[in-house]
């Protein structure tokens, strides 16, 4: 995997392909025996690499900061979600880069933002988890670390959940944050947490480490840190496998009480969440809240 300045110079094989997108330069490096994408922002900043695997599109969030949420990161993960509906692969596999998966929305961005950005960035969340939630191939969470907030929202997302063993802690911190849930984000974890689990899960705030991230029903597999990638990938090829008319209509069938529950959710309170969301009072929780967890990460 190569990123932008360090892919081998042409002649040795490899041959970049440079394309402008509103917002985005896209560096394709191809070889004989792989592809991949490098969805880069227009100040330079690295947001996702794809690589092809076969059957399989790996899709890595790699923006660096936790991979936190911001407008550039979610733009990114939906153009690479664009991407992968229309290519040939059957099946997509996302992680995230270091020991973090996600740590849901960037919160200093937002409290440097204020209202107005939160107004831009809560709506593009909003049609990024949906747009996660009705993706019609199959999707495997290859969880690599920490899945926080909205990272863990991501997470549950995907039609499969394998999470490497280790240190890495899974948890909803919205409310300790101060913050209410989006329509589709509620739902989302509505459907795939156990329902005896799903207070705990959303009023405590807790973080699960592995095994208890297992037995909590939030993730569907523990695998070793150096095969997470190959096994999440071998999950994935499976799940392609199935004719693609048959597994979108089921996934669809099966999804089908969420998605009109977020859809309606969204309509009657999403005005009211972003209103909540932009409230000085908001914005000073979450600013408190951001500061503590920057001193426990030092």
């Amino acid at each position: 995997m190569y990123a932008s300045g360090t892919a081998p110079a042409l002649g040795s094989g490899y041959e970049p392909i440079q394309l402008t997108r509103v917002g985005y330069t896209t560096i394709i490096v191809q070889a004989r025996e792989f592809a991949c994408l490098l969805f880069h922002h227009l100040d330079g900043s690295l947001m996702i690499e794809i690589d092809d695997r076969g059957m399989v599109s790996i899709l890595r969030m790699s923006r660096g900061k936790g991979n936190a949420l911001n407008l550039e990161l979610v733009e990114a993960l939906g153009k690479a979600l664009d991407d992968l509906e229309s290519s040939s692969t059957r099946a997509g596999v996302i992680t995230g880069s270091g020991n973090i998966f996600s740590a849901g929305v960037d919160l200093p961005a937002l409290v440097d933002g204020g209202a107005t950005y939160v107004q831009r960035l809560l709506p593009l969340i909003q049609r990024g988890f949906e747009r996660l939630a009705t993706f019609p191939k199959p999707l495997v969470a290859a969880i690599n670390g920490h899945a926080i907030a909205g990272g863990a929202v991501l997470m549950l997302t995907c039609d499969q959940r394998l999470l490497a063993r280790g240190t890495a802690r899974i948890g909803l911190t919205e409310l300790q944050v101060g913050v209410r849930f989006p329509g589709w984000g509620l739902e989302i974890v509505r459907f795939a947490t156990p329902p005896q689990h799903l207070s705990t899960l959303l009023y405590t705030g807790r973080t699960w480490l592995p095994d208890e991230a297992l037995a909590r029903g939030l993730v569907d597999e523990l695998v070793e840190p150096e095969r997470l990638l190959d096994r999440a990938c071998e999950v994935a090829e499976g799940l392609g496998s199935i004719p693609p008319q048959a597994f979108k209509a089921t996934k669809l069938a099966l999804r089908r009480p969420m998605i009109e529950a977020a859809q309606r959710q969204s309509a009657l309170s999403d005005a009211a969440v972003i209103e909540q969301w932009c409230a000085p009072e908001t914005l000073q929780s979450v600013a408190r809240f951001a500061e503590k967890a920057i001193k426990r990460a030092k």
